[in-house]
């Protein structure tokens, strides 16, 4: 299976059923104890970005590009700390949702700014680019492809979420519990962290701050990098 194909099933998976569950987990309502565990994870992930952009005491001054926004659940609290946020994702579904949502908690549709758009596709120039947990759907060389291209549009820093590549995780994909469930995600992909880390510098950058989140089911390794 192609790069081609593995974005076409992103796109309709997350405008079919996975639009539905993954709403769920995202937002605030009563999920099963696996989908609880990943919303946790997310979550966490989520507020150590959060709590890295508030450390510099800048953030209501920065552009901030969220690519693969999702239903918005990095976006909304950037705009309310005053963030100018440019957020875009393949699915049409989860931008309308984002958007609603961001209309209840934010009670404007100005900031942030959401389109529908494949990561490939975007185009600007931003102080900070974020990427949480959009490469687990594709394979390490269009990884490797979509890294570069948010890359060049970065000013300054950019933040990237993905699911390692370790011997542990490996076994737990193949005997089929990274993602349990009869709904099941797209492909699961792991990526090496050398290989991000090299993708990052080759592209100008260098890594600042790391950070793992790690629940029963909801892995993710996350890496700031700036110029």
């Amino acid at each position: 299976m192609n790069a081609a194909d593995d974005k076409t099933i992103v796109r309709e998976y997350f405008n079919s059923t996975g639009f539905d569950r993954w709403r769920r987990i995202y937002g605030d309502g009563e999920v099963n104890k696996v989908q609880l565990d990943i919303r946790t994870g997310h979550q966490q992930t989520v507020d150590t970005v959060i709590g890295w952009l508030k450390d510099d005491n800048n953030l209501s001054q920065l552009t901030i590009c969220d690519a693969g926004c999702g239903v918005g659940s990095l976006s909304i609290p950037l705009a309310t700390e005053g963030a100018k946020v440019y957020a875009s994702d393949i699915s049409a579904k989860m931008v309308s949702e984002a958007q609603d949502r961001s209309a209840l908690a934010l009670k404007n549709t100005v900031n942030p700014d959401f389109t529908v758009q494949d990561l490939e596709s975007l185009s600007g120039n931003y102080h900070t680019v974020i990427c949480l947990d959009v490469l687990i759907h594709y394979p390490q060389e269009k990884a490797d492809e979509m890294i570069s291209h948010l890359c060049s549009l970065a000013q300054s820093r950019i933040m990237i979420s993905f699911a390692p590549k370790t011997f542990f995780l490996s076994i737990l994909k193949k005997i089929g519990t990274f993602f349990p469930g009869p709904s099941k995600t797209t492909r699961a992909y792991l990526h090496r962290e050398a290989d991000v880390v090299k993708i990052l510098e080759k592209n100008g950058f260098k890594i600042q701050r790391k950070a793992m989140t790690r629940t029963r089911f909801y892995f993710s390794r996350l890496l700031e990098a700036t110029r």
